[in-house]
């Protein structure tokens, strides 16, 4: 509730360098920054050019692009026409410095397996 105990108001940050600390680092609060595009790959490229890789949304009525987009980002979850659901069903967890392994889904389960494979020819 605004006015009482600690609130950061949603801010949206637009027109800031590719090198700006905000674009390049993991903001957890109701931040964003945006920026234009010209092409697909330029935008992919941009998503791509960071050391983290949590989680992204795609804002799109085109589902086949979107589909190539969310394939060619390098993200742990890519949200569609949304942002930050979860389900403890589908796993969650990041790329590079995001994060390493995921919590949720049975891929929470590899963590603690030995997973082992026997060859036996008769």
């Amino acid at each position: 509730m605004p006015g009482r105990g600690y609130f950061v108001r949603p801010t949206v940050f637009t027109g800031l360098a590719l090198s700006s600390r905000l674009v390049r680092e993991e903001i957890f609060g109701p931040v964003v920054t945006v920026r234009s595009f010209a092409t697909d790959a330029e935008a992919v490229e941009r998503a791509n050019d960071t050391r983290y890789g949590l989680a992204a949304s795609i804002w799109s009525n085109d589902l086949a692009r979107v589909r190539n987009l969310a394939g060619a980002i390098r993200a742990g979850t890519i949200w569609v026409n949304t942002h930050n659901p979860v389900d403890a069903a589908l796993p969650f967890g990041g790329f590079g410095m995001s994060g390493l392994g995921r919590e949720g889904g049975p891929e929470q389960l590899d963590a603690y397996l030995e997973t082992k494979a026997i060859w036996i020819a008769t």
